[in-house]
């Protein structure tokens, strides 16, 4: 499954890299995350390995994939949101891991699974 690879992907490369995952939470078309980054490095950095070497792996291991006309050939937008969390930690963090319930819910797409490609 494409959620799981991707998934699984990130972690890899947290690990790697030295950053802390604390939330991870896989939507249909888009993830959200939350994590502690070095401060060695910068988030525009990890931003461009984590959605670079994903997507290196998502296209080789799911050809199917590049066919979808309105991706262009890419897997990631350009861009990305970044916010630095402090006193409101914990909100931040159980936003993101209950996110994905909530979404579907209000927006009653809970058919609509872009990583449950096999």
């Amino acid at each position: 499954m494409v959620a799981d690879a991707v998934e699984d992907k990130i972690r890899t490369i947290s690990q790697w890299k030295e950053v802390e995952v604390i939330e991870l939470n896989i939507q249909p078309d888009h993830v959200h995350l939350v994590c502690s980054i070095p401060p060695k490095m910068s988030v525009s950095e990890y931003m461009g390995i984590l959605k670079g070497k994903t997507a290196i792996m998502l296209f080789k291991s799911y050809p199917s994939l590049r066919q979808k006309p309105y991706w262009g050939n890419h897997f990631w937008s350009r861009g990305y949101f970044v916010s630095t969390v402090g006193v409101d930690e914990e909100k931040v963090k159980r936003y993101v891991k209950y996110q994905e319930d909530e979404e579907r819910k209000e927006d009653g797409t809970a058919d609509l699974k872009l990583f449950d490609i096999p």
